[in-house]
């Protein structure tokens, strides 16, 4: 019953993200190694993020820029259909140490960015935003140069980042049942946890004027690179009989 752990788990990053605009989905499967067998890592983080950024989205739903929809949605379509084909050949035992290694990455060294605030840039976003994440889990913090070209306003960051992750997350969940996940195997866990996110949601809506973010960013860096290294680890300690 470990796995009921990620609950609460799932409600303080889901307030996290709600608050921040960023941080909650990365810190949430960067916990899970260990507590889910490395096959239901990220479907499942796919379908409770779901839940967590289209509540955010809902809460703040008049900032929402709907003309962006469509080209993240394309780009995601294809982004889903070559990382399903990638994640499907990878030995999932050491998939925690993939994911581990691309959070180090991604925190230290972040990856090129698509820049303009066009639709060939969002279609961009879409497509290896949701190939990446087939593979890797959670890259949200990667759209943030795209969005910050149309508004740098905070709630409007925040509102459109959940938007597109929204897109991401539906994509790959639906991209993860085609491809055999049993969904409905995990259905009380995934409950909790969507339940959880979503009342996160609430809260760090709330929350997001009162707490200011300049102190936010490194704290996040180290925390997560301790998450990072113990994902690395799992697949390499021994397995106890």
């Amino acid at each position: 019953m470990s796995e009921f752990l990620l609950v609460p788990l799932a409600l303080a990053t889901s307030t996290l993200a709600a608050t921040l605009g960023m941080g909650g989905g990365v810190i949430l499967i960067a916990v899970m190694p260990g507590l889910v067998p490395p096959s239901a890592i990220i479907p499942i983080h796919a379908v409770t993020q779901l839940a967590s950024n289209v509540s955010r989205a809902a809460f703040g739903w008049r900032d929402i820029d709907w003309k962006m929809s469509l080209p993240i949605t394309a780009g995601a379509v294809a982004g889903a259909a070559i990382g399903g084909g990638i994640y499907s050949a990878l030995n999932l035992e050491w998939l925690p140490l993939v994911i581990g290694v691309f959070i180090l990455v991604l925190t230290w060294w972040p990856l090129p960015k698509p820049t303009g605030s066009g639709h060939v840039a969002l279609l961009a976003l879409g497509f290896y935003q949701t190939g990446l994440g087939m593979v890797a889990g959670a890259t949200g913090p990667l759209g943030a140069a795209v969005l910050a070209t149309r508004n740098k306003a905070r709630d409007w960051l925040v509102i459109n980042t959940a938007v597109y992750m929204t897109i991401n997350h539906l994509v790959r969940s639906f991209a993860f049942g085609l491809m055999g996940f049993a969904f409905l195997s995990w259905l009380p866990l995934i409950i909790g946890m969507v339940v959880a996110s979503v009342l996160g949601s609430w809260i760090g809506t709330r929350l997001r004027g009162f707490l200011p973010q300049r102190d936010f960013q490194f704290a996040f860096k180290v925390l997560v690179t301790l998450l990072a290294f113990r994902m690395i680890a799992l697949p390499l300690l021994p397995v106890s009989s």
